[in-house]
């Protein structure tokens, strides 16, 4: 620790970001970056702890506690502070394949954990990681490092999000030969269609990683469904092992009557189409004029994409579901011009500081505001969050377009058996006018068509979501010869859980068709 006293001396700073009514003109990161001194300064108030919480990477009350990678916080941190940025980066990319994703888009339970946290405002771990990568970026530090030799065995990975490219990434570190499978016509999973670009920008930050990953021998396939344009037994001919990692993309639905109107939508349908007419836009405007050209919302509508985005402009929105996909829709929907927006949350509202039953280094449970809810309440005055609402109805016009959503107020309690259930409260019925509806109530695991072609065991669970059964730490199913990892394995969940388990797959698949392994 170079500053013993660090944490006295500088309060918790973050960077500035575009001013909300700014930034919903248009699809460019909304982040901004710190000045050099600051960052140093920043990296001054991490303690070096004894025990640092910050990278312990563990469940806590079902939610992560720590950096699930296991990052090696207090040293960078350090190694910020005295300037030195190159030793820093080492540090970083020991753990980290892609720092530039997680230090942009991960909820950053490192900073949940922080011992400073206790009792002042936490260490800016995330900013720092994330200035770190861009840094090395921008200085030409990151290039291509393909593998010294070669082992000539052949690994297929199926799925290009974080967990899939982590796991390509170790696997093409160790020698072997790996081609990457996606069934969208770009690489990147979640990471390029389900999260949008003001928050992780496609083209100068997952793009370029991709680029780089193919510079060091990584093959990528697109637009390749396997078991459906690629035959599933042609993985067992083609190649030596197989690591899956398809995500939980079968999203959890609304059971209510009026749910087939037109205007009622998936979160990820709405999402995906979006991005893709952005970047579809955006590489017709490089093929007519040579370069790029910024997008201003809204979309045009339908021209100049194939996707056919799903456009919010001009409409009264309700998103149901109040995590991070909920706030990507509301950030996108703001972007398109919608009329009016109000997200559904079936949960209380959450305490403004920790509750009795959440302690540290538990991830908190506090209410805040990220930068979709910013966006609405600086357009409309107020946090578009509504809580302790449920659906019970949507009705249509008679040419079966969505009109208005009618709803209920609940109260939660306990049951006989201790378990928490929610009870509607008399006379609190109330009808919303609304023409888009964006479901974004969670996942229920992954598609079924390719495993079930493979022979792969599902996990189910009472909840009715179900997951590939493979061992956490071993990622073997019931096929020696496949590996599972990520939200296809553990179900719906974090990018960086996601790295975390793309690299032990690597690990354990390396193991398999080595004997041993060197991947950590």
């Amino acid at each position: 620790m170079g500053k013993p006293t660090g944490f006295l001396d500088y309060p918790r700073e973050l960077p500035m970001v575009r001013a909300p009514r700014e930034r919903t003109q248009d699809w460019n990161e909304f982040h901004a970056h710190t000045d050099d001194a600051v960052l140093q300064q920043q990296g001054a108030r991490c303690m070096d702890c004894g025990v640092p919480f910050c990278h312990t990477g563990t469940l806590l009350a079902g939610m992560a506690s720590g950096c699930p990678i296991n990052n090696l916080i207090p040293e960078w941190n350090d190694l910020v502070y005295r300037g030195l940025w190159k030793e820093a980066l080492e540090r970083l990319l020991k753990t980290n394949n892609f720092p530039e994703f997680t230090g942009r888009v991960c909820p950053a339970p490192c900073e949940g954990s922080c011992v400073l946290g206790m009792n002042e405002p936490a260490v800016t771990i995330k900013n720092i990681e994330c200035s770190i990568i861009d840094r090395a970026f921008d200085k030409g530090w990151m290039q291509s490092e393909p593998p010294p030799f070669r082992t000539g065995k052949r690994v297929a990975v199926v799925g290009s999000g974080p967990a899939g490219l982590s796991a390509a990434a170790q696997l093409n570190k160790a020698g072997h030969w790996v081609t990457v499978f996606e069934r969208a016509d770009r690489i990147g999973g979640l990471l390029m269609y389900g999260i949008p670009n003001m928050k992780l920008d496609k083209r100068a930050v997952v793009q370029r990683r991709v680029d780089l990953m193919a510079a060091e021998g990584i093959k990528f396939v697109t637009n390749c469904e396997v078991g459906v344009n690629y035959a599933a037994d042609a993985l067992k001919q083609d190649f030596d092992a197989v690591v899956l990692c398809g995500g939980a993309t079968r999203p959890r639905d609304l059971h209510v009557p009026g749910r087939e109107l037109k205007g009622v939508h998936f979160a990820m349908d709405f999402l995906h189409k979006n991005t893709k007419s952005l970047l579809d836009l955006e590489m017709t405007s490089r093929d007519r004029h040579g370069a790029g050209v910024p997008a201003t919302a809204p979309l045009p509508d339908g021209r100049g994409s194939a996707s056919d985005f799903i456009s919010a402009q001009g409409k009264d929105v309700i998103v149901i579901g109040g995590g991070d996909t909920g706030t990507d829709c509301v950030g996108t929907s703001m972007r398109h011009g919608c009329r009016s927006l109000i997200q559904f949350e079936i949960l209380p509202k959450p305490p403004d500081e920790r509750a009795p039953d959440n302690p540290w280094p538990q991830w908190p449970k506090v209410y805040k505001m990220d930068y979709g809810q910013e966006e609405a309440a600086a357009l409309f005055g107020a946090d578009p969050r509504t809580y302790c609402i449920n659906t019970e109805r949507l009705v249509g016009d008679d040419n079966g377009n969505l009109k208005e959503i009618h709803t209920a107020r609940i109260e939660w309690g306990k049951d006989a058996t201790g378990r928490f259930t929610m009870h509607k409260i008399p006379g609190s019925e109330k009808v919303l006018p609304a023409q888009l509806v964006l479901l974004a109530m969670g996942f229920l695991g992954p598609e079924n068509q390719l495993l079930d072609k493979l022979g792969v065991e599902v996990a189910k669970h009472p909840n009715g979501t179900h997951n590939v059964k493979a061992e956490h730490g071993k990622y073997q199913t019931n096929l020696p010869h496949v590996f599972a990892a990520g939200d296809m394995r553990r179900g719906q969940s974090l990018v960086v859980w996601a790295i975390n388990e793309g690299r032990g797959a690597a690990r354990e698949c390396d193991r398999y068709l080595m004997g041993d392994t060197v991947l950590p």
